[in-house]
C-alpha cells in the first residue's frame, strides 16, 4: 500500500473512530464518515465495501499489529499504528490500552462495545492459542484445550474491563501479573 493510500485509510479510520465515540454504529452513515474524513464516496468504496467492512478492518488494524507481533510469519509489526516492544504480548497489549492508542478504550467499553469486543475476543482466542506455553504449568488434562483457551481469553478481556472500570490505577505490569496469577 503506498503512502497516499495509507493516509486516506487513516483519515477514514480516524473519522470512523470519532463517530463511534459519539453515536451508535447503526446510526452512523457512510455519508458522515466521508464528510468527516474529507474523502469522496468513490474513494471510500475503493477502500471499504461497506460500513460493516470498515468496522472489521478497523478492528483488525487496532488489534492485529499486537497479535501479529508474536507471529513468526509477520515479525515486522507495522500497521497504521507503529511501536516497538519486546515485552510479553499481554503486557504489550496492556501498555497500548493504557496509552489509549486511537481511543481504543472508548471503543472497547463505549456504546458500541459489543461489536468491538467480539473482534477483540476473536483475536484474543488466536493469541492465547499461540501462547499456550505461557500457561503450560497450570494445564490440566481434564480440561479440553478449546475450553481452556476460551477461558484464558475471557479472563484477559474481563481483567482489562476491571482495570478500566477501576480507573486504570495499577500499572500494566501489575495487571499483567494479576492476569498470569489468575489463569
Amino acid at each position: 500500500m503506498d503512502r497516499r493510500m495509507r493516509k486516506t485509510r487513516k483519515a477514514i479510520f480516524d473519522a470512523f473512530i470519532e463517530l463511534l465515540s459519539e453515536k451508535d454504529f447503526a446510526n452512523i452513515t457512510v455519508g458522515e464518515i466521508i464528510e468527516k474524513a474529507d474523502v469522496g464516496r468513490t474513494t471510500f468504496y475503493a477502500h471499504f465495501e461497506t460500513k460493516d467492512f470498515l468496522l472489521k478492518e478497523l478492528c483488525e488494524e487496532l488489534f492485529c499489529h499486537i497479535f501479529d507481533a508474536v507471529s513468526e510469519e509477520k515479525p515486522e509489526h507495522n500497521h497504521i499504528f507503529e511501536c516497538d516492544s519486546s515485552d510479553s504480548v499481554f503486557l504489550h497489549l496492556l501498555r497500548h490500552l493504557q496509552n489509549n492508542d486511537n481511543n481504543i478504550l472508548k471503543l472497547l467499553y463505549g456504546s458500541n462495545n459489543e461489536l468491538i469486543l467480539r473482534y477483540f475476543k476473536s483475536e484474543l482466542l488466536q493469541l492465547v492459542a499461540s501462547q499456550q506455553d505461557l500457561f503450560e504449568p497450570k494445564k490440566s488434562e481434564k480440561i479440553p484445550d478449546s475450553f481452556r483457551i476460551n477461558h484464558i481469553a475471557s479472563v484477559f478481556a474481563e481483567t482489562v474491563r476491571w482495570w478500566v472500570d477501576n480507573g486504570m490505577k495499577e500499572s500494566p505490569e501489575t495487571i499483567a501479573e494479576y492476569f498470569y496469577l489468575s489463569v
